[in-house]
């Protein structure tokens, strides 16, 4: 990923809370996943297969943060999605933490909780070229009103 999708380290979440309130708000493997940047095992998450219609949410602050619409089959194991519900949702920042593979890291820019890594390039037929592999553990999908 290029620096043009990085963001400054300092750029300062609207959501702050101190660790003990993180773990009052989430069970021990959304602390896990969302406030020390792990990852859930491949294809076992709820929204890895997930079609239905609706908006994600970072499951730690509620924030908006895909549609359903950007949402693609990457094959990858966890969901994927095209690109952001907008720019502003999500923030950036390098990965070197896997030698000799760098990666961008998405963070919710609410409360700058882990949520996967995004990369381009990879050839997929969307608009963007873009895949955010998001954890599902980050996500809460908030149905679409359907007609009956």
């Amino acid at each position: 990923m290029n620096d043009e999708h990085t963001t400054s380290p300092d750029l300062q979440p609207r959501l702050v809370l101190t660790p003990d309130q993180w773990r009052e708000r989430l069970s021990d493997e959304e602390y896990h996943v969302l406030r020390e940047s792990g990852t859930e095992a491949p294809f076992v998450g709820e929204y890895t297969d997930t079609t239905a219609e609706g908006v994600y949410h970072c499951r730690a602050c509620g924030a908006e943060l895909f549609r359903s619409t950007h949402k693609f089959h990457s094959g990858c194991g966890w969901p994927s999605f095209f690109a952001p519900l907008a720019e502003d949702r999500v923030r950036y920042l390098k990965d070197e933490s896997i030698p000799g593979r760098p990666r961008t890291e998405v963070r919710c820019a609410r409360c700058d909780s882990h949520l996967g890594h995004v990369f381009s390039g990879e050839g997929f037929d969307t608009p963007t070229d873009m895949r955010y592999c998001i954890n599902s553990i980050c996500l809460d999908l908030e149905l679409s009103d359907q007609p009956e």
